[in-house]
């Protein structure tokens, strides 16, 4: 006997209108498992990213109420219940299968990668990651529903049913925040600011723009409080904010160890690199923005058409969505993590700008050293990467796309035959799209470790810093083992998953405050 019928049995949904749901059985079945009876997830886990509230939990496990007889999603909005009156559930089907009715604030029907989101309404997901990236700033609502191959009613049917909103108001929202925070940031001009922000005509982004805050664009930059930076470049600057503490300098020293010669470089505090955008390159720079808890992101020769891309991008790479101190809580009371965290509060996950320089980074630095990996990176780039039509000092070329990679001879840059092989299936897979990174991490994962040459710890390694999962951890690290044994001789593979269990759900965040101990290890055995 199945309930899911149950989970989708929206009656009505409409701006103004109740939302109303058929009400599950009162009993409920006695063996509707939990989350830690199939999945053997720790029950701390569970709670931390619960408290956490993390966006990247959303769909993967769901929380229900004994004493309201309610389920939600991790993210969901409400006061958080006693921990006596919480259960955790794998899906919304084993919640409503307990007798739980699902929450009409936070719609767990309708969280990423549920049965809701998989198979005939993966378009309602797939039409989000398109819109994120910018697909109606340059095509029609029309275009986006041919290229998710369904109708344009059908898809406007399912993006108010499950986001609540039309395709058309989640982009023209996405435009608009960001086109508020040009105003506020930037000397740019108005006609610019349309553009940026996607509006086909500067009367277009007026009108939308005056009736959403009640005030023009030129009202409200004549009534901004802070000036934009301006120090005379044809830069575009961006306060990118962060929740404190920030460990810069682990970031910094990071991104500095895998730096590849001729795409980017790291002078004094600032990061600069060379990146594609839809509409041709740019060069970014980053760096902590005095006196504030935001960092400061450069733009230079980009077509105003992609800064909103850019800076979503950069906002990953940086990991600035994070929450320092719920995540160094959970690690207060490990024996070997807590010492860590008190030293280095605020450690994030330096990101890879782009999906397929993250996996050709994990395929190059299998069992060599980072200075090794450099220099073959750096011999890539050289033979692959497309050439900067302006050379700047330091960076040359852009790092090479899925289609160069696949189609460039790569014999005689210091690789085997067999990491040649899977650069190039793995690049073939991402040209052709067989290989999508917008998918959940373990379909992504499971993709990966199926080409020859790529294992467990290069998919997790892609995980962590491609995918910005905060749960990735590449257990065969021989550095994480070495310092997880702390002193003791070396943790076997397994015992380290094991011991990683503790650490559920933060666990790329610990293997990032093991790789910082291990340097500050060199350093002081240097000093010695």
């Amino acid at each position: 006997m199945t309930t899911c019928w149950l989970l989708s049995d929206v009656l009505t949904f409409s701006s103004g209108m109740h939302v109303r749901k058929r009400l599950v059985r009162a009993g409920g079945l006695p063996y509707a498992p939990r989350v830690e009876e199939f999945r053997g997830l720790d029950i701390r886990a569970l709670d931390r990213a619960r408290l956490s509230r993390d966006a990247r939990f959303d769909g993967k496990f769901f929380i229900a109420v004994t004493s309201t007889k309610i389920y939600c999603r991790p993210v969901c909005p409400v006061r958080s219940p006693k921990r006596s009156n919480i259960r955790y559930y794998p899906t919304a089907a084993a919640a409503a299968e307990a007798g739980f009715r699902p929450c009409l604030r936070c719609r767990p029907e309708a969280a990423p990668d549920t049965p809701a989101w998989l198979g005939t309404l993966g378009a309602v997901r797939r039409g989000l990651r398109l819109i994120h990236d910018g697909f109606l700033d340059q095509h029609s609502v029309e275009e986006l529903a041919a290229h998710l191959g369904i109708g344009t009613r059908h898809l406007h049917r399912l993006f108010v049913q499950h986001v609540g909103a039309s395709a058309i108001t989640v982009a023209q929202t996405r435009r608009l925040h960001f086109a508020k925070r040009l105003l506020d940031e930037t000397p740019l001009p108005i006609t610019e600011i349309a553009l940026a922000a996607g509006f086909g005509s500067v009367r277009r982004f007026n009108d939308v723009f005056r009736n959403t805050y009640r005030r023009s664009p030129r009202e409200i930059r004549r009534a901004r409080v802070t000036e934009a930076i301006t120090d005379g470049t044809d830069e575009v600057v961006l306060r990118l904010a962060y929740r404190p503490p920030y460990d810069w300098i682990q970031v910094r020293e990071f991104l500095a160890k895998r730096v590849i010669p001729g795409v980017e470089m790291i002078e004094n505090d600032t990061y600069t690199r060379t990146v594609s955008t839809p509409n041709g390159w740019a060069v970014i720079r980053v760096r902590p923005s005095q006196g504030e808890d935001a960092l400061e992101f450069r733009v230079g020769g980009a077509d105003s058409a992609d800064l909103l891309h850019l800076s979503t991008v950069a906002r990953r790479v940086f990991d600035l969505g994070a929450d320092p101190e719920t995540i160094d809580l959970a690690f207060q009371d490990d024996p070997l993590l807590g010492r860590l965290t008190c030293r280095r509060p605020g450690v994030r996950i330096p990101g890879v700008w782009s999906p397929i320089e993250c996996a050709v980074r994990a395929v190059v630095g299998q069992q060599v050293s980072l200075r090794g990996a450099r220099t073959i990176l750096a011999r890539l780039v050289a033979r692959t990467g497309k050439p900067l039509d302006a050379p700047l000092p330091g960076l040359t070329h852009l790092f090479p796309t899925p289609a160069a990679l696949r189609d460039a001879n790569l014999n005689a840059l210091g690789m085997t035959s067999n990491r040649i092989a899977a650069i190039k299936t793995l690049s073939g897979a991402m040209a052709c799209r067989k290989l999508d990174f917008s998918r959940p991490t373990a379909e992504v994962v499971h993709i990966l470790t199926g080409i020859p040459g790529i294992g467990s710890w290069s998919a997790q390694y892609v995980a962590l810093r491609a995918l910005g999962d905060p749960d990735a951890f590449p257990s065969g690290d021989l550095v994480l083992r070495r310092m997880a044994s702390n002193g003791n001789s070396l943790m076997t593979e397994s015992a380290l998953e094991q011991c990683a269990e503790a650490w559920r759900p933060w666990r790329a965040y610990a293997a990032m405050h093991l790789w910082c101990a291990t340097n500050e290890s060199r350093l002081k055995g240097r000093a010695a």
